[in-house]
């Protein structure tokens, strides 16, 4: 543990942070409890980030019917708090799980998303929707996420990388239905029974995850400590990566904010580009699952730098001429490819560079340094585009550079950590 704690200071400890969690723990790489986790994982991706994937079929009812006094930005907010408060609170819940283990988070997790989501549906007032949707659902979803995505790290090891792929894409199957579902159910029942029955849904998915999902990974009951959220950081090749998915997830956020939006402008139908969103999401399936078995003979850094390189040339090369039908859906379904592949391998790239020990807390650090990106990177490309004369041409370049920003860090961070060989599998 003393060369774990030193990680990547002397640009010679990364074959210390990848292999030395193996020596002490024999993980089975498979067999049916194994794959029972993973199940159970890939049901609370299903009912957390692709919960959230559906926020853009609310901004549109909101903005029509119970908040049509308030405008698209005010309302925002709800939505932007949603993915803010699934990522913000990571650094806590790792902490919680490195000490308790995964069951009382999923218990609690699963209580406030229904819980959420039922008092949303009674919810007349734009306080009581940003408290109950914004808030209280979105902690419960952060509550699910991360404590089932990281007990998979106990039950896997060369297969790592592929499990992971799998259980990322319960985020692009809930991606796909929950927007279809609920805007459906909206027309045919109406708001409030469309949310019970989402609720409904919900409750059911992560009954069996609560019931599927173990952790094999041993307690670490150290005590809270400041400094302990900051030990990480000291590791050259952690910071590096958290910066530069930083900067990745704030460039990428763009395209998946504005694409609809765009398409509209440039005369696509408003009923084809609304599908948009559950094109990205659809394709982003082959990503998150092909990723990870790109990663398992690659390295996930070698897989991760790839896909957001690739990313960014879509963003440049391909989004920013982008002004018919054709173009728009081809870009929708790359970029989809590749988003999906960097949202899958994420868990993958922190556990090759962290003890087991402090796979919680390392975990939610690195998600929750991103949510500020979730955050902010709406209203500033929304600025972005006022401060342009309605031009997409900045939003779209500012979006490519930053992208590009965050994968050059992550290679920076890889080339640290194996010494500065370019070709290593890592």
């Amino acid at each position: 543990m003393a060369n774990l704690e030193k990680d990547t200071e002397s640009g010679q400890s990364s074959e210390d942070a990848d292999t030395c969690p193996n020596s002490t723990d024999i993980r089975p790489d498979g067999g049916l409890e194994a794959w029972m986790v993973v199940a159970g994982a890939w049901g609370s991706q299903f009912c957390s980030w692709g919960w959230i994937n559906c926020v853009g079929v609310f901004q549109e009812y909101y903005e029509r019917n119970i908040l049509n006094e308030y405008s698209p930005g005010t309302i925002s907010w709800i939505l932007c708090l949603e993915a803010f408060f699934l990522l913000a609170l990571m650094p806590l819940i790792g902490k919680l799980f490195d000490r308790y283990g995964p069951r009382w988070l999923l218990l609690v997790g699963t209580f406030l998303h229904v819980f959420g989501l039922l008092m949303a549906s009674i919810s007349t007032k734009y306080y009581q929707l940003l408290l109950s949707q914004g808030v209280c659902s979105a902690i419960g979803a952060s509550l699910v996420f991360l404590p089932s995505l990281t007990c998979i790290v106990g039950y896997f090891d060369k297969r790592r990388s592929t499990a992971f792929g799998i259980v990322a894409s319960g985020s692009s199957a809930g991606g796909v239905v929950f927007p279809i579902m609920v805007s459906r159910l909206i027309d045919k029942i109406g708001f409030p029974w469309a949310m019970r029955a989402t609720a409904l849904l919900i409750f059911v998915v992560l009954v069996t995850t609560n019931l599927t999902v173990k952790s094999r990974i041993p307690l670490n009951p150290s005590p809270f400590s400041i400094k302990e959220y900051l030990i990480p950081f000291k590791r050259v090749t952690f910071a590096l990566t958290s910066f530069g998915n930083i900067l990745f997830a704030f460039g990428s956020f763009v395209p998946m904010a504005y694409l609809v939006v765009q398409a509209v402008s440039v005369g696509m139908d408003k009923r084809l580009a609304q599908n948009l969103v559950a094109i990205v999401n659809g394709s982003s399936i082959v990503g998150r699952i092909g990723v990870g078995i790109f990663a398992d003979a690659y390295g996930p850094f070698n897989a991760w730098i790839a896909v957001t390189y690739a990313a960014s040339i879509l963003v440049l090369s391909l989004w920013i001429p982008a002004v018919n039908d054709a173009s728009i859906i081809a870009f929708a379904s790359l970029f989809g490819i590749c988003f999906g592949a960097y949202a899958a391998i994420q868990p993958a790239l922190v556990a090759q560079i962290t003890p087991v020990a402090d796979i919680g807390i390392c975990s939610g650090l690195y998600f929750a340094v991103a949510s500020f990106s979730q955050l902010v990177s709406g209203p500033i490309a929304g600025r972005t585009l006022e401060t342009s004369d309605g031009s997409y041409l900045g939003m779209k370049v500012m979006s490519g550079i930053l992208c590009i920003a965050g994968a050059t860090f992550v290679l920076g961070a890889k080339l640290y950590a194996t010494g500065y060989k370019p070709l290593a599998r890592f």
